[in-house]
Protein backbone atom coordinates (compact mmCIF):
# COMPACT_ATOMS: atom_id res chain seq x y z
CA UNK A 1 0.00 0.00 0.00
CA UNK A 2 1.28 3.84 -0.64
CA UNK A 3 0.78 6.45 0.81
CA UNK A 4 1.39 10.27 -0.66
CA UNK A 5 4.13 12.48 1.21
CA UNK A 6 3.98 15.96 1.57
CA UNK A 7 6.77 17.89 4.16
CA UNK A 8 6.39 21.28 3.80
CA UNK A 9 9.06 23.99 5.35
CA UNK A 10 7.55 26.26 7.71
CA UNK A 11 8.54 29.10 9.71
CA UNK A 12 6.72 29.18 12.93
CA UNK A 13 5.80 25.49 13.83
CA UNK A 14 3.52 25.92 16.95
CA UNK A 15 1.39 27.98 14.75
CA UNK A 16 1.32 25.47 11.68
CA UNK A 17 0.87 22.45 14.25
CA UNK A 18 -2.09 24.65 15.49
CA UNK A 19 -3.82 25.28 11.88
CA UNK A 20 -3.27 21.34 10.30
CA UNK A 21 -4.54 20.22 13.75
CA UNK A 22 -7.57 21.89 13.06
CA UNK A 23 -7.53 21.10 8.88
CA UNK A 24 -7.26 17.60 9.97
CA UNK A 25 -9.32 17.63 13.30
CA UNK A 26 -5.79 15.22 14.50
CA UNK A 27 -2.99 15.58 16.58
CA UNK A 28 0.48 14.89 14.84
CA UNK A 29 1.44 11.14 15.51
CA UNK A 30 4.99 12.87 15.75
CA UNK A 31 6.07 15.70 17.50
CA UNK A 32 9.34 17.58 17.97
CA UNK A 33 11.05 20.79 18.37
CA UNK A 34 11.72 21.28 14.86
CA UNK A 35 9.27 18.89 13.11
CA UNK A 36 5.96 17.24 13.25
CA UNK A 37 4.18 14.61 11.10
CA UNK A 38 0.50 13.28 11.12
CA UNK A 39 -0.14 9.79 9.44
CA UNK A 40 -3.66 10.32 7.82
CA UNK A 41 -5.98 8.02 6.98
CA UNK A 42 -8.37 10.21 4.98
CA UNK A 43 -6.97 11.35 2.95
CA UNK A 44 -4.37 8.50 3.05
CA UNK A 45 -1.22 10.84 3.10
CA UNK A 46 2.22 11.26 5.18
CA UNK A 47 2.09 15.50 6.05
CA UNK A 48 5.18 16.75 7.76
CA UNK A 49 6.15 20.15 8.68
CA UNK A 50 9.76 21.78 9.53
CA UNK A 51 11.73 24.22 10.52
CA UNK A 52 14.86 23.04 8.67
CA UNK A 53 14.64 24.95 5.85
CA UNK A 54 15.68 28.65 4.71
CA UNK A 55 12.90 28.77 2.12
CA UNK A 56 9.35 28.41 3.33
CA UNK A 57 6.51 26.30 1.59
CA UNK A 58 6.33 22.86 0.04
CA UNK A 59 10.02 21.29 0.00
CA UNK A 60 9.51 18.19 -1.56
CA UNK A 61 6.67 15.68 -2.80
CA UNK A 62 6.49 11.74 -2.21
CA UNK A 63 5.25 8.56 -1.94
CA UNK A 64 6.12 6.81 0.93
CA UNK A 65 5.87 2.61 0.56
CA UNK A 66 5.24 -0.51 2.77
CA UNK A 67 8.06 -2.44 1.62
CA UNK A 68 11.25 -2.80 0.14
CA UNK A 69 9.87 -4.39 -3.11
CA UNK A 70 7.18 -1.69 -3.57
CA UNK A 71 10.58 0.88 -3.20
CA UNK A 72 12.40 -1.66 -6.17
CA UNK A 73 9.14 -0.99 -8.29
CA UNK A 74 9.28 2.43 -8.44
CA UNK A 75 13.07 2.69 -8.70
CA UNK A 76 12.49 0.23 -11.61
CA UNK A 77 9.79 2.36 -13.24
CA UNK A 78 11.98 5.56 -13.18
CA UNK A 79 15.16 3.40 -14.78
CA UNK A 80 12.41 2.37 -17.71
CA UNK A 81 11.29 5.65 -18.00
CA UNK A 82 14.75 7.11 -18.09
CA UNK A 83 13.91 9.50 -14.85
CA UNK A 84 16.71 11.04 -13.18
CA UNK A 85 16.95 10.05 -9.61
CA UNK A 86 19.57 9.67 -6.44
CA UNK A 87 19.32 6.67 -4.25
CA UNK A 88 20.12 7.09 -0.94
CA UNK A 89 19.74 4.21 1.10
CA UNK A 90 19.91 3.81 4.94
CA UNK A 91 18.98 7.67 5.18
CA UNK A 92 18.33 9.07 8.42
CA UNK A 93 16.30 11.42 8.34
CA UNK A 94 13.07 13.29 9.81
CA UNK A 95 13.42 11.54 12.68
CA UNK A 96 13.26 7.70 10.91
CA UNK A 97 15.65 5.43 8.84
CA UNK A 98 14.64 4.79 5.22
CA UNK A 99 15.99 3.82 2.05
CA UNK A 100 14.80 6.52 -0.92
CA UNK A 101 14.85 7.59 -3.84
CA UNK A 102 15.14 11.13 -4.70
CA UNK A 103 13.31 11.99 -8.42
CA UNK A 104 13.18 15.78 -10.23
CA UNK A 105 10.29 16.02 -12.37
CA UNK A 106 10.59 18.43 -15.58
CA UNK A 107 9.84 21.68 -13.43
CA UNK A 108 12.29 21.06 -11.02
CA UNK A 109 9.76 19.54 -8.33
CA UNK A 110 11.68 17.10 -6.16
CA UNK A 111 9.50 13.49 -5.43
CA UNK A 112 11.30 11.22 -2.42
CA UNK A 113 9.85 7.65 -3.13
CA UNK A 114 11.02 5.50 0.12
CA UNK A 115 10.72 3.01 2.89
CA UNK A 116 10.95 3.68 6.06
CA UNK A 117 12.35 0.64 8.56
CA UNK A 118 12.63 2.33 11.91
CA UNK A 119 12.84 5.47 13.86
CA UNK A 120 16.06 7.37 14.89
CA UNK A 121 16.91 9.67 17.40
CA UNK A 122 18.00 13.14 15.19
CA UNK A 123 16.50 14.55 12.35
CA UNK A 124 19.08 14.72 10.04
CA UNK A 125 22.20 12.16 9.07
CA UNK A 126 24.59 13.20 11.94
CA UNK A 127 23.69 14.96 15.08
CA UNK A 128 27.30 16.83 14.99
CA UNK A 129 26.95 18.38 11.61
CA UNK A 130 23.43 18.81 11.47
CA UNK A 131 22.61 17.36 8.17
CA UNK A 132 19.63 18.60 6.88
CA UNK A 133 17.69 15.68 5.15
CA UNK A 134 14.80 17.11 2.75
CA UNK A 135 14.74 17.50 -0.76
CA UNK A 136 18.60 17.05 -1.84
CA UNK A 137 20.49 20.55 -2.55
CA UNK A 138 21.32 19.50 -5.94
CA UNK A 139 19.25 18.13 -8.73
CA UNK A 140 20.17 14.52 -9.64
CA UNK A 141 21.76 15.35 -12.86
CA UNK A 142 22.26 11.51 -14.47
CA UNK A 143 19.94 8.75 -15.13
CA UNK A 144 19.32 5.79 -12.66
CA UNK A 145 22.15 2.80 -13.34
CA UNK A 146 24.46 5.67 -14.02
CA UNK A 147 28.12 4.86 -11.43
CA UNK A 148 27.97 8.93 -10.06
CA UNK A 149 26.00 11.43 -9.25
CA UNK A 150 26.84 15.40 -9.90
CA UNK A 151 26.32 15.51 -5.68
CA UNK A 152 29.13 13.10 -4.72
CA UNK A 153 25.76 10.27 -3.96
CA UNK A 154 25.72 7.37 -5.26
CA UNK A 155 22.52 6.32 -7.81
CA UNK A 156 20.81 3.26 -8.47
Amino acid sequence: MKRLHVHISVDDLTASIRFYNALFAAEPTVSKPDYAKWMLDDPRVNFAISTRSAKHGVNHLGIQVDSAEELDEIAARAQQGQLHAIAEPGAQCCYAQSNKHWITDPQGVVWEAFHSMGEVAVYGNTPETGDSCCAPAAKPRIKLGEASCSTGTGCC
